[in-house]
């Protein structure tokens, strides 16, 4: 009987992991399996040894699904031409289009307007047969995922073209003048370098106006270049592919175009100015501001000089200096002093409450500083001036670079060498030397014209910058043309990165310099934004050696945004008594007006919060000592909701050089020298 069921089942053999029905009974379960793993065991190979079998299941596929994969293989064919083929085509045009934008660039060595010319009409050609190869992938804009990428190539492309468009009309505007900027093959070549000097002065004078229809056309079609590669998203990429980067790559491609076409639409107010600040309808009159940086202010360094310097038709006139202690010795102070300036610098305050011509820069925005520093040193004689101009010791570091070793009369020679005595370059060494020289000349009240008191080499000190800044600027116009580049080059950097800074009388003149972003404001800002400023209040020039970084962690919630800042500085440098000394720092936070603060750490002192230019400001002291750090750390809450993507603009101090930022939001690492002002966009 048992036999006969056997049968019955063994056509169909059931195996122990095979899912049973909660009816079946579980005796029928073990003498199917137990049967067939007899029948296997009872199987022989060839010399009649028994020999385990192994199980094989077979899979039977119908007539529709047979249809089916077939079809599918056939797509996957006619995909694997129909991108293979073109692909391969594109990857040739690609590499031949890389070659002639290595060509191009190298163009500009040659210093030869004509040849960068035929260079980019060769990119030109070679970017239209890569449009037409690229053109043959367009059925990716279909595909999932693939057309994102596909997008992003396209729009690579309508940037290119529209790049090269700019390119075009810059060459075109810029041809009269190649030899105002060093370049060969457009106007008339002068024949000595002071000659070039002056003929590239009154040419670029007598024809601004000129440039100005042009600008607008250069400007449009930067913006829409920029406005293709705004598409592009480089998160959708890799860092790096075969050990060579790509994100980064992409990401600084993006960034030079954004800070490109910005810079081409703000310089349109300035060159607008320019017939006013040079000078073409009457001469104007500037008061120039020598700002020490080695002793950090809010608006770039401590006030140390002053001159007067008078331009027409755009020639410079030689300047005269004279020593800020000598215009304070003029002046009788009205206006009281903050807190801050009375606590820490207590010597000259302790008589007197009222603030000196030399500590009004302590307002961040250069604009409210000058406006208060014109009408003060009005009363100590300065008057009659159309303009403020500071500029920091970078400027003359900058143009030293290009210029060499220069001399200077009375003073000797200065350069950029570095020395051991500071371990920083000699022209710094020396501006120190003569800057080191605290305290202010005291004249008889007696006896007119006799000093009671004076600090050592006061003489010298006040003599040091006019003479230097006026053999500086007589070598730059002297220069020929093949270092005009570099000097072009450094006053960019001069500019662009707050160490010049303009403050004009004349309404739009001054809307010219804001434009361009050389007026050193306070900036409106809907989105998030940092702003930190110090102030060196211990009159030593330790800010030589300090350095800082600046960590952001942001944290994008639905009802605002909570952050988090650190702020590290450092003096690696030993203590000498005289340039590295300990540092009494006053530090103010500049953050979206109506953000909270929950905690601040590292001051010594800790300021209170309130509201100036349209920001919240949280604010402290410390003391940072040679060979030290010093950690600052705050955490506030932003009162802005971050909606796909999160703003932030990051506005730098003038007269420092370029700390260190990092910026966390969520995944997405930023990390950057602050050079100039940045505006930063994540999407989330």
């Amino acid at each position: 009987m048992v036999n006969d069921v056997i049968r019955q089942i063994k056509p169909k053999p059931v195996y122990k992991n095979e899912v049973q029905n909660d009816n079946m009974d579980l005796h029928q379960i073990e003498p199917k399996v137990a049967v067939k793993e007899e029948n296997d065991m009872n199987r022989t190979d060839g010399a009649g040894s028994k020999k385990p079998e192994r199980i094989k299941r077979r899979i039977r596929i119908g007539k529709r699904s047979r249809i089916a994969l077939g079809v599918a293989f056939a797509i996957f064919i006619i995909l694997v031409v129909a991108a293979g083929l073109p692909g391969w085509a594109v990857y040739k045009r690609g590499r031949a289009l890389a070659a002639k934008g290595y060509e191009l660039k190298a163009s500009l060595d040659s210093q030869d307007i004509n040849v960068v010319e035929g260079k980019l009409a060769e990119f030109k050609e070679e970017l239209s047969k890569f449009e037409s190869s690229y053109g043959r992938l367009g059925w990716m804009r279909v595909v999932p995922v693939v057309s994102s990428y596909w997008k992003d190539g396209k729009a690579g492309v309508q940037a290119g073209k529209y790049g090269i468009e700019t390119a075009e009309i810059v060459i075109e505007t810029m041809k009269p003048y190649a030899d105002i900027i060093g370049f060969a093959g457009g106007g008339e070549q002068a024949k000595s370098g002071e000659e070039s000097a002056n003929d590239r002065i009154d040419f670029l004078v007598q024809t601004i106006e000129d440039v100005l229809p042009k600008m607008d056309e250069i400007s449009e079609k930067a913006t829409l270049a920029n406005g293709e590669l705004g598409k592009i998203n480089p998160s959708r990429y890799p860092e790096k592919f075969r050990g060579k980067e790509i994100r980064p790559k992409l990401e600084k491609a993006i960034e030079a175009a954004e800070e490109g076409t910005k810079m081409i639409s703000e310089s349109k107010p300035l060159m607008e100015a320019a017939p006013y600040l040079l000078g073409m309808d009457e001469p104007r009159t500037y008061l120039v501001l020598f700002q020490n940086d080695k002793e950090l202010r809010p608006t770039g360094g401590f006030i140390t000089a002053y001159s007067i310097m008078t331009v027409t038709n755009g020639k410079l006139q030689p300047a005269v200096s004279s020593d800020i202690y000598d215009l304070d010795n003029r002046y009788k102070p009205s206006i009281v002093a903050p807190q801050e300036l009375r606590d820490y610098l207590k010597g000259p305050y302790e008589l007197n409450n009222k603030l000196f011509l030399r500590d009004i820069n302590w307002y961040p925005d250069f604009r409210q500083s000058m406006e208060i520093f014109v009408d003060e040193a009005g009363k100590a004689g300065i008057e009659d001036i159309d303009g403020i101009i500071a500029v920091d010791t970078y400027v003359v570091v900058y143009l030293l670079d290009v210029l060499g070793t220069i001399g200077v009369p009375g003073f000797g020679n200065f350069s950029n060498e570095i020395v051991p005595e500071c371990d920083c370059p000699q022209v710094i060494y020396e501006l120190e030397s003569f800057a080191d020289v605290e305290g202010p000349v005291v004249w008889s009240e007696n006896e007119p014209g006799k000093i009671v008191f004076a600090p050592p080499n006061y003489d010298n000190r006040k003599k040091i910058v006019g003479p230097l800044m006026n053999s500086v600027i007589s070598n730059a116009l002297g220069q020929e043309k093949d270092k005009l580049p570099g000097l072009f080059e450094a006053a960019w950097k001069s500019v662009s990165e707050k160490h010049v800074l303009l403050y004009l009388l004349d309404e739009e003149a001054q809307k010219g310099a804001e434009g361009f972003n050389i007026a050193g404001r306070v900036k409106d800002y809907e989105g998030d934004y940092l702003m930190i400023v110090d102030a060196n209040l211990g009159g030593r020039k330790s800010n030589l050696y300090v350095t800082q970084e600046v960590h952001q962690e942001v944290k994008v919630e639905k009802d605002g945004i909570e952050k988090m800042v650190q702020i590290v500085y450092k003096n690696p440098q030993k203590h000498d008594g005289w340039l590295n000394s300990v540092l009494p720092n006053w530090t103010r936070i500049y953050v979206p007006k109506g953000s909270e603060l929950v905690s601040m750490e590292g001051f010594d002192k800790k300021g209170e919060t309130y509201e100036e230019y349209g920001k919240t400001v949280f604010a402290g002291g410390f003391e940072l000592r040679p060979q030290g750090s010093k950690e600052i750390t705050i955490r506030y809450r932003i009162p802005i909701k971050a909606e796909g993507e999160y703003e932030v603009l990051i506005q730098k101090q003038p007269g420092t050089d370029k700390p260190l930022h990092t910026l966390e939001v969520g995944k997405t690492n930023e990390e950057f020298f602050l050079r100039i002002d940045r505006e930063i966009k994540i999407k989330i």
